[in-house]
């Protein structure tokens, strides 16, 4: 079916949305394509721009205390949910409990943690009525912290500090409501009449579509079907350029990718060597010129370059010279070599980039060290509960994109009590260091923060591969569209010609 013919109009935006999105539960949600389409649907206290700064939300106005632990935040009259009814604080109050409430298991909950009691009520220690948010009133919230953040405001862009619509309901808080959905196919919104700025919404609607292989996606928007894609396929920048010009968007990006270990489940318990002789056996030049060939950047860290205050990103262990002589070392004393060669599971969810690269990955583990490597591939909420469970997996793909623009947001999720922390890792000096940097500011912090990094690395906890660019194709007649480095862009601020 052309755009043209659309039985919605020429103001329906089409766009990919990669695999299906793993929920649309603000507090349940994890995926990116599930963050992406609940970014149109409903909206928190701040919001992004169309080039991802901070502004108003259902917050018209904000004041922060001398100690920059309290935050007192107006709502906007009006904010209204899609049923016409006024947006109030208790509607944040009761949201901010759930997503905290041990029984919601919420794979996002640790972000609170900031907010005075919030670990304590998300492990079941206190009460929800000692959470620090609370009600001054329908139009007035003050939220409580425990220690001055500076990157708090940005935090309250993320879908999981979103106003609760109640349990079962279908109200919206955003500038879209979803208006229908096919599994596996597409999410259909339409604009809500009662969004605080439907005035500013030009679109007559937005159609997400669910396409998991980047190939399949190219071919959609080639035969007119997509405005905006996803992604674009791997190993062909060279060919899109010459053949779309500037609708191809490639612009840095706050994202890692890496794959980790489940170090709670051998062969990798207790086995630092083992895990660095793999790390090291890897050729990142080769996945990302070859096998990727997007533009993205090897990595030898965690925290992405770009990142307020933090280095441009870390350089090589070793020359490449000596890596694999390192790595067939460390393999030997592992206990491993051609006689008892190791025997590994390689997890990935369903994409021919992932499908790629882990091949890629196993075939260097094998001519460097001779490893046997079984590659799983699962589709994606398959893959997320596996990985969340811990209980088959060994190695598996990981990856995190910027939630907001600090270190810690990428650092966080390898502490011991971390939601998201799916390698199990569980060490003190690294829980110490990211406990001492909540209470520092500015350059010392930042210095404590790189000696976690640094910590997490030495441990070999996770093989850090490429730092991500975002990668579109986008129709000329698209308005609104600018390149970010949260690569965030809401229906709300794009439009048709």
């Amino acid at each position: 079916m052309l755009l043209a013919a659309s039985a919605a109009g020429a103001a329906t935006l089409h766009r990919g949305v990669g695999p299906e999105p793993d929920s649309l539960d603000i507090h349940t949600a994890q995926s990116l394509s599930a963050l992406n389409v609940l970014r149109d649907l409903h909206e928190g206290l701040l919001t992004l721009d169309a080039e991802a700064e901070l502004i108003p939300g259902v917050a018209k106005s904000w004041s922060v205390s001398d100690d920059g632990r309290v935050w007192v935040f107006e709502l906007d009259e009006s904010a209204r949910w899609s049923d016409g009814e006024r947006i109030v604080a208790d509607d944040f109050v009761a949201g901010w409990r759930r997503a905290l409430d041990p029984a919601t298991a919420s794979p996002t909950a640790a972000l609170f943690d900031v907010v005075e009691n919030a670990h304590e009520l998300r492990t079941g220690e206190v009460e929800a009525d000692q959470l620090g948010i609370e009600a001054l009133g329908p139009g007035r919230l003050e939220v409580r912290l425990n220690r001055p953040l500076s990157w708090f405001g940005e935090l309250l862009t993320h879908p999981v500090t979103y106003p609760w619509p109640g349990e079962g309901s279908a109200r919206f808080s955003g500038a879209f409501v979803l208006a229908g959905q096919v599994p596996g196919s597409r999410l259909e919104l339409e604009p809500n009449e009662h969004y605080r700025a439907a005035g500013q919404v030009e679109l007559d609607g937005v159609i997400w579509h669910v396409i998991e292989q980047p190939n399949v996606e190219l071919a959609r928007y080639r035969a007119g079907q997509l405005h905006v894609t996803e992604t674009i396929p791997p190993g062909r920048i060279d060919w899109l350029r010459e053949r779309f010009g500037d609708e191809l968007r490639i612009s840095p990006y706050l994202g890692s990718f890496f794959l980790a270990f489940n170090l709670k489940r051998e062969p990798f318990a207790d086995a630092p060597k083992l895990r660095r002789a793999l790390s090291l056996a890897i050729d990142r030049d080769i996945i990302t010129e070859r096998v990727l060939g997007s533009g993205e950047i090897p990595a030898w860290g965690l925290v992405p370059p770009g990142m307020p205050g933090w280095p441009e990103g870390r350089e090589p262990p070793l020359p490449a010279g000596e890596r694999l002589a390192e790595a067939e070392r460390l393999y030997r004393q592992a206990g491993y070599g051609e006689d008892r060669p190791l025997k590994v599971e390689l997890r990935f969810n369903t994409s021919l980039t992932h499908r790629r690269m882990a091949a890629a990955i196993a075939a260097m583990w094998k001519l460097h060290l001779g490893v046997q490597t079984r590659l799983v591939n699962e589709e994606w909420k398959v893959f997320i509960a596996n990985r969340r469970q811990g209980r088959i997996t060994e190695v598996f793909r990981g990856g995190w994109i910027a939630d907001w623009r600090d270190a810690v947001n990428f650092l966080q999720l390898f502490e011991s009590d971390s939601t998201g922390n799916y390698t199990f890792f569980d060490d003190a000096i690294f829980d110490g260091l990211m406990r001492r940097a909540e209470r520092q500011r500015a350059d010392g912090r930042l210095k404590t923060l790189r000696q976690a990094e640094r910590r997490l690395l030495d441990e070999q906890v996770i093989v850090p591969l490429y730092y991500y660019v975002s990668r579109h194709l986008v129709d000329p007649r698209v308005r609104g569209f600018e390149n970010n480095p949260m690569d965030i862009h809401l229906s709300r601020w794009l439009s048709l010609l």
